[in-house]
């Protein structure tokens, strides 16, 4: 609570990186619920514009090295669910 959280996003792909990729991070309660998306990328970051998460959430990967995590800014008890980091470089998924 209070620090700011990594959320690590890690991917490999077997072709090359283009603009096309996309990375969605959704987010589902820890009691259970409706999953959210709380960042999309694609060429440039996207953070959510609504929800618990706006302007809290920041983009901290580098695509060219496989990276897409991002950042969770003054994260409180009721942020605690799962996080799912989803990454598709056409054709690659």
């Amino acid at each position: 609570v209070g620090e700011q959280v990594l959320l690590k996003c890690s991917f490999k792909s077997s072709s090359p990186i283009t603009d096309s990729l996309l990375v969605d991070w959704t987010y589902r309660p820890l009691a259970g619920g409706q999953m959210e998306t709380v960042f999309h990328y694609q060429s440039v970051p996207h953070p959510t514009t609504a929800g618990k998460f706006k302007d809290r959430i920041s983009w901290a990967g580098n695509v060219a090295e496989g990276d897409a995590s991002i950042v969770i800014q003054s994260p409180v008890p009721s942020d605690n669910g799962t996080f799912i980091c989803s990454v598709k470089n056409p054709p690659d998924v």
